[in-house]
């Protein structure tokens, strides 16, 4: 069966009246079109302007020259191994990703997608496949329609806030019910690879484990992930929010990611045969720590990411690497064998999935491509070591600017365009002007 069969099949079998056609932007923002099934089904696509690629989180494009060098359409083709019901909507109506492509037929080389089949690729020509499970973690809210006014927790089923911290607490957790059951029943229809939900260390924060999978696969998901719970929340009258530091005074919200490496002959890369960390693991991890510093921003998008970076709130402030401890940027869970793995716990949750996951991948690999070796495995508490990463946009911008290995690992192209979109929502962020100025400089200064 073709792929406009298949396509025209799947639609006609689940009754669909509209498609969702989506292209996740350089924020992992959905971007894209509603058109109806009969049509999407005729067409196999649509167009979108390449500038979508240059636009920036706060609806403005980046001081950069359009990719090509005019606003030029590009064809977008779906990926129907994502296509999906959206079980929220009122119609039939199901959902598609897009990879898009210029008219010579090339995959735009800047989109996120592609940037990470790019790093796939390498790993793929060594007879590798990476194996990932994103954990990823939110705050529920109250609406807020003011942003001048700070966010506070919402009401649950009790009528009071939730007011101290409570990790790990079912009884907090049963405060959102129908909200929480509301997630998992959507999850499963859209066939998420959803493990588990637990309440986290925040008041009212939530965090959501996938199960392992191919990492473009568990991508894919953490992006529809993300809609999903928003949309579930404004239903049940609360926000859910993926900043990285959506309140003062409480933990941010991260995206962690378990990353291991399948040969050929389906064996963990990452031990030997007596099952002790193999060269290709410590190369893997010194990897980490040389070049994440460099592809930071990637993983820490937005002058609130650096917020979340703070010293004993649960965020790793440093490249340290361990066995099973908690304080360290990257640690290495107490697993069997064939489950070996380093979680890298870098990036917050307001990353775009698939450049998180790719920085973490590409800095593994030129680990490996140069045989690094990391520093010795930290046994101590990791809050109490230097704090090593960037501590704000404009330096982590700097330093990914400057970054031949960023370059190679993707491309020049797109290190000019994500650096011209940061720039610009780095100037926009510092044309406010913020409530501590006022404050404290009004009539102080």
């Amino acid at each position: 069966m073709t792929v406009d069969n298949r396509l025209r099949q799947w639609l006609a079998d689940n009754d669909i009246d509209e498609v969702e056609a989506i292209v996740p932007d350089m924020a992992g923002v959905a971007r894209g079109k509603f058109i109806p099934a009969r049509k999407f089904a005729e067409q196999g696509g649509m167009k979108l302007p390449s500038s979508l690629f240059i636009q920036t989180v706060t609806g403005e494009y980046a001081e950069e020259e359009v990719i090509g060098g005019i606003d030029e359409d590009l064809h977008a083709e779906p990926d129907l191994n994502t296509l999906r019901r959206v079980p929220w909507a009122k119609e039939p109506t199901a959902c598609v990703l897009h990879d898009c492509f210029f008219r010579d037929g090339s995959p735009v080389d800047v989109s996120p997608r592609q940037i990470l089949r790019n790093v796939l690729e390498l790993f793929a020509n060594d007879g590798i496949e990476p194996i990932v499970a994103p954990e990823i973690e939110f705050y529920l809210v109250k609406r807020n329609t003011d942003p001048d006014y700070p966010l506070e927790p919402p009401v649950g089923r009790s009528g009071r806030q939730e007011s101290v911290r409570q990790p790990f607490s079912m009884d907090a957790i049963d405060e959102f019910e129908p909200l929480v059951d509301d997630i998992y029943d959507y999850c499963e229809e859209q066939q998420l690879m959803v493990d588990n939900l637990v309440h986290e260390a925040g008041t009212a924060q939530l965090e959501i484990n996938f199960e392992h999978g191919q990492a473009l696969e568990l991508a894919d998901q953490v992006f529809v992930l993300k809609r999903t719970v928003r949309e579930t929340a404004m239903r049940h009258q609360v926000y859910a929010t993926f900043m990285a530091k959506p309140m003062a005074n409480e933990p941010g919200s991260s995206m962690h990611w378990h990353v291991s490496l399948q040969g050929k002959d389906g064996q963990n890369v990452f031990v030997t045969r007596d099952d002790e960390d193999s060269p290709a693991f410590l190369a893997f991890v010194g990897g980490l720590q040389r070049y994440l510093p460099e592809f930071y921003i990637l993983c820490a998008p937005y002058v609130n990411s650096y917020r979340r970076i703070t010293r004993h709130m649960a965020a790793p402030i440093n490249l340290q690497w361990g066995y099973d401890n908690r304080t360290v940027g990257l640690r290495v869970p107490h697993a069997g064998p064939a489950n070996r793995r380093i979680e890298n716990r870098l990036a917050g949750a307001d990353s775009n999935p698939y450049l998180a996951i790719a920085a973490t991948l590409a800095a593994g690999y030129l680990g490996m491509q140069e045989s690094l070796r990391p520093s010795e495995p930290a046994t101590g508490n990791a809050y109490e070591m230097p704090l090593v990463l960037p501590r704000n946009l404009d330096n982590a911008l700097a330093t990914f600017i400057g970054s031949e290995a960023a370059a190679k690992a993707f491309g020049e192209r797109f290190v000019q365009v994500y650096a011209g979109i940061k720039a610009a929502e780095f100037e926009r962020y510092f044309e406010v002007i913020s409530p501590w100025e006022r404050e404290h400089l009004l009539l102080s200064v």
